[in-house]
Formats: C-alpha cells, sequence, structure tokens
C-alpha cells in the first residue's frame, strides 16, 4: 500500500478507536491494538513495515520530550533516591531475568538480551494514560523512572545488538559505552536546550518559537546518537530545562497553542504506534509456524510474570537504601500495598515496541538477524498482557490498597493563588504609577483583584467544609447515628443575578439597535484610552503575578505542575487581554 493509503488509514482507526473506547468501557491503547489486529488480516497490510530507525528516530523523541514537559523537576530531586536505583539497576536485572527465561526458551543468549533491553523499561506515555489513579506523588515518581530508565534499556540494547551481530565487547567498552551515554546524553541535552535560549530570547512569533522547540528533540537525539550517547537522556534533559525555562523564552499565545498541539501530536504518534504492535504480532504470526506460536505464547507469558516478580523483588530489596534519610516513613503494612500498586502500575507500552522495531534486519555482513520476529511477538505479548490485565486490575488493587486522602496539590495550588493574588494587590499602587495609569482603571483593577482574591479564599473554604462535612458524615455512618444535616441544603453563595445587557438585536437581516446608554459623555477622557491603561495594568499585575510565582518554584515552595496549572490560567487572561497573536 501507499504511505498516503497507510497514513489515512491510521487515522480512520485511532479515530473509531477513540469513539469506541469509551462505550466498550476498556482502555484506548488496548482498542487500538485489537484494530491493529484486525487489520493484520488484511494480507496487503501485513506488509507494511516502517523502517527499524525510523520508530526510535521520529516516534520516541516527540513523546519523551512532552513528557518531559509535563513532569515536575521538584519530584526528581526530592525521589531521586528511589529513582536513580529503579531507572537503572532495576532496568539491568530485569533485562537479565527475561534473557534467562529467553535462552531456557532456547533463544541465543545475545537475542534474549535483546528481548530484555526491549521489555525491561515501564513506558511513559503508557504511565501516563493509565497510571492517573495513583496519588500524586507516586504517580511522578513512576513517570520519572519511566523517563530515565529508557536511556539504560537502550544502553543495553546497543550492547546486545553488537553482540548479536558479532561485535566484540569487552568490560571496559562496556564501561566506556555507560560513561559515554550517560554523560554524553546529559551534555547534549544541556547544550541543547542552551542552544534553544540563545535562539529564543528575541522572537516573539508564535510560530518561530514553537517550530524551535519542535526541533529541540529531534536535535538533541539525532546529535546524541551521532557521538553514540544516549539521545533518550538527551531529550529528556532537554525537556527538563526548557520546561525550566519555558516562561523566558515564550509568550502566552505561543504556550496556549503549544498547550494544543502537543498533546494532539503525541496522542496521534503513540496510537499509530499501537495500532501497528496488532500489525507486527498478525505478521509474525503468519511468518511462524503453529508449533512455534505456541512457544512464543508460552515465553511471553513467562516474561512477563518474571518482570513483575523482579519489579516488586527489588522494591523490597532496595527499601533500606531508599528510606535513608527520610523523616516520614508509611506504615509496613502501607508500604507493601504501595509496593504492589507500583508494580502492577509499572506497565510497558511504545518505548517497548519502538526498540523491538529497531533491531536491524540482518547483521552487517547481510545474512539475516535470527529471532527478530521472536523479540517483536515476544515484546507485543507482554504489551497486550500489560494493557489488557495490568490496566484494567489497577484501579481494583488502587482501591484495595486504602491509600490515605492526599490533598496536598489542592492545598498547594490554592495557597500559591492566594499569595501570588496578594503579592500582586500589594503592589499594584507602584505598578498603576510605574505605567502611568488613572486612579479610575487602578481602583476597578483593584476591585477585580480583590474579587478573584475573595473567591479563592471562598473556594479554599468551601473546600475545607466539605472535607469536615464529609468526615463528620463517616463518622455519624460509622456511630449509626441519623444525620441532623440531611435534609438541609448548604449554599456557599448565590451569585444569580439579572443582567440586561443587551445592545444589539437582529430584525431579520437588519442588525438594530435595541438599547442605548444615556451614561455616555462624549466629554469624558476616550474609552480606548481607558482601555489601553487597563490593559497596560493588567499586564503589569500578570507579570508580578508570574515573577512571584517562578520565585516560589526556586525556592521549593510550590511544585513544577502547580506552576503549570497557574501559568496556563495566567496565560489564558493575558491572551484575553491582548488578543491572539498574529503568526509571522
Amino acid at each position: 500500500m501507499e504511505g498516503l493509503e497507510v497514513t489515512v488509514l491510521l487515522g480512520l482507526t485511532i479515530l473509531v478507536g477513540t469513539l469506541l473506547a469509551p462505550r466498550v468501557r476498556l482502555a484506548l491503547p488496548l482498542v487500538l491494538v485489537v484494530f491493529g489486529l484486525l487489520l493484520g488480516f488484511v494480507p496487503a497490510l501485513r506488509e507494511v513495515q516502517l523502517p527499524p530507525e525510523t520508530v526510535l528516530l521520529l516516534f520516541l523523541p516527540v513523546m519523551l520530550f512532552w513528557e518531559s514537559l509535563t513532569t515536575s523537576l521538584r519530584s526528581i530531586r526530592r525521589d531521586f533516591r528511589y529513582i536513580l536505583p529503579m531507572s537503572t539497576l532495576l532496568v539491568v536485572a530485569s533485562a537479565f531475568a527475561v534473557a534467562a527465561v529467553g535462552v531456557l526458551f532456547g533463544m541465543p543468549w545475545e537475542i534474549a538480551l535483546i528481548l530484555g533491553a526491549a521489555v525491561a523499561p515501564p513506558d511513559a506515555t503508557a504511565v501516563a494514560a493509565l497510571g492517573r489513579l495513583l496519588p500524586r506523588r507516586s504517580f511522578m515518581k513512576l513517570k520519572a523512572e519511566s523517563l530515565t530508565n529508557d536511556g539504560t534499556a537502550l544502553v543495553l540494547y546497543a550492547i546486545a545488538v553488537s553482540l548479536a551481530v558479532g561485535g566484540q565487547i569487552t568490560p571496559l567498552s562496556v564501561t566506556w559505552s555507560v560513561i559515554v551515554s550517560y554523560l554524553g546524553g546529559i551534555a547534549v541535552g544541556v547544550v541543547v536546550a542552551a542552544l534553544a535560549w540563545l535562539l529564543l530570547r528575541t522572537p516573539r512569533a508564535t510560530i518561530v518559537i514553537n517550530v524551535t522547540l519542535l526541533l529541540v528533540p529531534l536535535t538533541a537525539f539525532m546529535v546524541a546518537e551521532m557521538i553514540h550517547a544516549s539521545g533518550v537522556l538527551a531529550v529528556v534533559v532537554a525537556g527538563l530545562i526548557v520546561a525550566y525555562i519555558n516562561p523566558a523564552i515564550s509568550t502566552a499565545a505561543s504556550r496556549r497553542q503549544a498547550e494544543t498541539v502537543w498533546p494532539f501530536g503525541v496522542f496521534l504518534l503513540n496510537g499509530a504506534l499501537f495500532v501497528l504492535i496488532g500489525i507486527e504480532v498478525q505478521w509474525v504470526v503468519h511468518q511462524t509456524s503453529l508449533r512455534e506460536i505456541g512457544w512464543l505464547v508460552l515465553a511471553t507469558l513467562a516474561v512477563w510474570l518474571v518482570l513483575l516478580a523482579v519489579r516488586f523483588a527489588f522494591q523490597l530489596l532496595a527499601m533500606p537504601f531508599q528510606r535513608v534519610g527520610e523523616s516520614a516513613r508509611p506504615p509496613r503494612g502501607l508500604r507493601t500495598r504501595m509496593q504492589i500498586v507500583t508494580t502492577v502500575a509499572g506497565m510497558r507500552g511504545a518505548v517497548s515496541l519502538a526498540i523491538a522495531l529497531s533491531v536491524p534486519l540482518a547483521a552487517p555482513d547481510g545474512a539475516p538477524l535470527d529471532g527478530r520476529d521472536d523479540i517483536i511477538f515476544v515484546t507485543a505479548g507482554v504489551i497486550l498482557l500489560s494493557l489488557l490485565v495490568q490496566g484494567p486490575l489497577l484501579p481494583a488493587v488502587v482501591r484495595w490498597a486504602r491509600f490515605p486522602v492526599d490533598h496536598g496539590e489542592d492545598e498547594e495550588f490554592e495557597l500559591a493563588e492566594r499569595a501570588i493574588s496578594g503579592a500582586a494587590m500589594t503592589a499594584l499602587d507602584a505598578l498603576a504609577a510605574e505605567n502611568g495609569i488613572s486612579d479610575e482603571i487602578r481602583d476597578r483593577v483593584r476591585r477585580e483583584g480583590y474579587e478573584r482574591l475573595e473567591l479563592a479564599n471562598a473556594r479554599a473554604m468551601a473546600r475545607e467544609r466539605a472535607l469536615i462535612d464529609a468526615e463528620v458524615g463517616a463518622m455519624e455512618d460509622m456511630l449509626d447515628a441519623p444525620d441532623p444535616l440531611a435534609d438541609e441544603s448548604v449554599e456557599f453563595g448565590d451569585a444569580s443575578t439579572d443582567v440586561q445587557a443587551s445592545a444589539i438585536g437582529v430584525r431579520g437581516t437588519t442588525l438594530q439597535m435595541v438599547a442605548t446608554s444615556t451614561d455616555v459623555d462624549l466629554e469624558q477622557r476616550s474609552p480606548i484610552i481607558r482601555h489601553e491603561e487597563f490593559a497596560r495594568l493588567k499586564l503589569a499585575v500578570l507579570d508580578h503575578k508570574r515573577e512571584v510565582l517562578f520565585g516560589l518554584r526556586r525556592s521549593g515552595a510550590v511544585d513544577d505542575m502547580i506552576v503549570r496549572r497557574i501559568s496556563a490560567n495566567l496565560d489564558l487572561e493575558q491572551v484575553r487581554v491582548q488578543g491572539l497573536e498574529l503568526i509571522e
């Protein structure tokens, strides 16, 4: 089939899957994989094969960059003692455990190690899609782990492929490869992010900013691969740095555009990969005898179970080291339940498929690389089991774990909003004087600011009241006592107001003025001047709020994700005041 036909078919498949998944109450990745399996019955579609490097060079950088942009840097620093061994030692242990299983099932050692490298790392996009039921801190730890463990997996993959094609591997060469991969990847990520900062200090056009940001992950991955460093680490490091400096190198309009375009693009890429899983499985099945398929299914089940067992055992063994220096430790029973939940949440996805599909078709001498189809089959089977079993099981396991309710994120968000609003009101007189704003406009902005601050306070009080009411209700249920407030309704304010603001009506096809104002005094200052003053002062207030907000982030008082949420609200308010920028 032609490339355009395949592209349209993939797009239609993703569209139908998106519409169908909520109706059948299944995760979208699983629905797309099933559709891929069905499409694989068409002989012409089974022959659709992406070049091995295309998946790694095109799909992976963009998806990882977006996940890096939406990851909390404070969470990484806080839980680094947990993330480091989980993203390095656990990946190595999982890969070698899977390799041992592969050898038991008759695979050559080198091919089994490639398989281990492919399925060892949990996938960031799968975690992001299916792991949001976890407590916030556990979710961010798992996401940070799944972002950084791909680098370790790709180092193992490169070593295993070199062995499979007849390369010479020594302890010194392995050590050098690890050093170059990690340090080189980090260095490339820092350099590319610095270049992006230099390029974007001056341009203010939305299209220029977002095209430059799109090139960041692709450039970082390409340069890192050219020097045999970790392209994954380069993309992740560049993404974390760009997320931190993004307010200084972008505008409100460009950020609003990026917040729409990036998730959409990543969604399409991720969906296309899951459809390709099903098609690739069909291709492998039709290339394999019935007896070998049964053997591969057993190998897939064994690999999946070993991955779960190794992940759970590693958390038990690493717990003493992770607890060093931590003042607040959860009870033992809760720790065990958290480890079980984290084990179930460690799902495989697009990254594992990308690694499996990138296995070379042949050795440098042209000889076919035996075992590639087995790797793709087992990897796709592990991904299917992750989505089919772990995905639906995760909500039940989270409910069974009975995690304590954590309102820390809501409280931090409310405190941050109130802090920046209060700081803006305190600085309003100085901002008005600095920008030459009249008293009328200053008082108008002050009135709006205090109304917003009162709204934030009211929301916080309402949430606290709701929590107290819920606790009281739970205690009354436990005591089997009637609720005296059961028939009462409490309203936290009635903002119903009849507003008559109709100014223009339509009669037939002619616009007619149906309401006029007798309060307009043409001798007053021009409404245009008042609007310009209002816009200048509002923008100055928004800039001051951002300055205070980023100061809270630098001090560690506010999490990066809270900053991201509040910044998005500030950007929307700025776009309303300023209007959308022209794309030049």
